[in-house]
């Protein structure tokens, strides 16, 4: 049976999703729940693997359960008056996880035949926030904002952003990894300036290679605050190298909001043109 985890955490206190030896990861706290209700030891495969202090609203993981962690899903219909054993999981993974826990199973659910949380996905989109010198400090914000200095262009960061769009090889917005391809489609970014004042960038892309999206907003931080101009940003992806200029912003004011996977009828094959074609770095 594979189950289909839809998760969110605040960052702030994880070393980043995948699980390291020794350290407090997302991937970890959530694997322990899992296996306080069910035994045995289970392994997520993740749509995104998030970095360091990264948050997420719209996190999407699957679980393969072997049969022993079948049959004790099973056995709980006689414990739960939900007669939906597989979504009150998700209820039995909180309760163990903490009233206020700082990462939730929000839904649980049977995966459609073929589905792959990473592989199977089309795209992702994330959300960073920005509070420049004309938003009043909230201390509240301060674990999902950055702050930076100056007042910003919101229209310039747009432009740039907007100029970027499309299929490109994104290798001066990335950090390297050996074998890991840096051609993505970027299917969505710009920036508004919210009610309250906040910067908001949506970025949403095929997939993301190490530390792009915070480097893509990064670019146009600088733009903003008028350092770059907005053509500048294309030039310095089209000539393929990092660049000083262009800073990878912290990740705190990072949130994964949503990944999107095709119709059900078409999850399989994707999943298969995905794995040939690339091995994805998720940002």
């Amino acid at each position: 049976m594979r189950i289909r985890l839809d998760i969110s955490y605040d960052g702030s206190h994880f070393r980043g999703w995948a699980r390291q030896p020794h350290q407090r990861t997302v991937q970890g706290t959530i694997e322990g729940a899992i296996s306080r209700v069910l035994g045995g030891d289970p392994r997520l495969v993740v749509a995104g693997r998030t970095d360091a202090g990264v948050h997420a609203s719209g996190q999407v993981a699957h679980l393969d359960l072997d049969d022993g962690q079948a049959a004790r899903l099973a056995s709980s219909r006689r414990r739960t008056e939900d007669d939906d054993v597989v979504a009150a999981l998700a209820h039995r993974i909180r309760g163990v996880l903490g009233a206020y826990a700082d990462a939730a199973v929000t839904r649980t659910s049977i995966a459609p035949d073929g589905f792959d949380a990473r592989f199977s996905a089309v795209w992702r989109r994330y959300e960073y926030r920005v509070a420049d010198d004309s938003v009043p400090y909230d201390p509240l914000e301060r674990h999902r904002t950055t702050v930076v200095r100056g007042e910003l262009d919101v229209a310039a960061m747009d432009a740039a952003a907007g100029a970027l769009r499309g299929l490109h090889d994104f290798a001066a917005y990335c950090k390297p990894r050996e074998e890991a391809t840096t051609i993505r489609t970027l299917l969505e970014f710009g920036w508004v300036r919210e009610a309250s004042g906040v910067l908001v960038a949506t970025v949403r892309a095929d997939a993301f290679c190490h530390s792009m999206v915070r480097a893509l907003v990064g670019g146009c931080v600088a733009v903003g605050q008028g350092r770059l101009g907005v053509d500048d940003l294309v030039r310095i992806r089209d000539e393929l190298a990092r660049v000083p200029e262009v800073k990878v912003l912290a990740a705190r004011g990072l949130t994964l909001t949503e990944v999107g996977y095709p119709a059900d009828d078409l999850l399989a094959h994707r999943a298969s043109q995905t794995r040939a074609r690339r091995d994805l770095d998720a940002d």
